[in-house]
C-alpha cells in the first residue's frame, strides 16, 4: 500500500478504440546499439550473455509497486551525480556506479541489476535511450508491467507511467534479447499528446 492506498485505486489500464493499449510503448525496427552498452558488455561480458528470453511483464500489485518506489529511490539518493567526462575523461562510459557517482546509465544499471536481484525478470526491465526535457540525451529504466510501463529517472524520485514522464523515447532494448535494440519512433510521452494513458481513479 502507498500511504494507505492500494496500487488498484491508483492506476489501471485504458484501452484506446480497438486493440491499441496505449499505456505501452511499441517498439518498431531494429536500431542501432549505443556504444555505451558496447563498451559496457566489453568490461562486463557476463552480464551481456544472457539468452534468448521470452517477453515477459512484471505482475504490478502492492508490493512490486512499493518495490520499484523504493529501489528508484535509493540509488537516486545514494549515487552522486558527476557526467563520464568530469570523472573519467570521455563522453560515454556505461557502467555500475562503482565509485558512488555516476551519469544517468549508470543509475539505470544499479537499478536494473538490484530488481534482477529481487527476481525481477530481465525482460521487463528494458535500459531506453530519451530526449529529456530539456532536450538532452538521456536514459532511464523502462519497466514493462501488466498495468503499462513505468520510468525509474534519476532526475526524479515520482515512478511515472511513460506517457507522462514528459520524455521522448527514442530507442530501448528487445525484451527478447537484450543486446538487440529497437526503435521507439521519437514517442513523445505528455499527456496532451498520446490520447490514451494510464489515468488515476477518481
Amino acid at each position: 500500500m502507498i500511504l494507505g492506498i492500494a496500487i488498484s485505486t491508483l492506476v489501471k489500464p485504458v484501452l484506446a478504440a480497438g486493440a491499441t493499449d496505449l499505456t505501452h510503448l511499441h517498439a518498431g525496427q531494429p536500431s542501432r546499439t549505443p556504444i555505451g552498452w558496447q563498451q559496457f558488455c566489453v568490461d562486463n561480458p557476463n552480464d551481456c550473455r544472457t539468452p534468448r528470453s521470452t517477453a515477459t511483464v512484471m505482475r504490478l500489485d502492492d508490493k512490486s509497486w512499493n518495490e520499484l518506489l523504493r529501489v528508484n529511490l535509493m540509488f537516486n539518493k545514494a549515487i552522486e551525480p558527476v557526467t563520464d567526462e568530469d570523472q573519467f575523461g570521455v563522453v560515454e562510459n556505461w557502467n555500475y556506479a562503482r565509485t558512488g557517482k555516476g551519469d544517468c546509465e549508470d543509475y539505470v544499471l544499479e537499478k536494473r541489476r538490484e530488481l534482477v536481484k529481487r527476481g525481477w525478470p530481465l525482460s521487463a526491465l528494458l535500459i531506453t535511450v530519451v530526449i529529456d526535457k530539456e532536450g538532452g540525451g538521456h536514459a532511464v529504466l523502462t519497466v514493462v508491467t501488466d498495468r503499462g510501463e513505468f520510468v525509474l529517472d534519476n532526475q526524479t524520485d515520482k515512478v511515472l507511467p511513460w506517457s507522462k514522464s514528459g520524455l521522448t523515447f527514442i530507442r530501448r532494448q528487445s525484451p527478447e534479447n537484450q543486446n538487440v535494440w529497437q526503435d521507439l519512433g521519437r514517442f513523445l510521452g505528455r499527456p496532451d499528446v498520446v490520447t490514451a494513458a494510464i489515468k488515476a481513479s477518481r
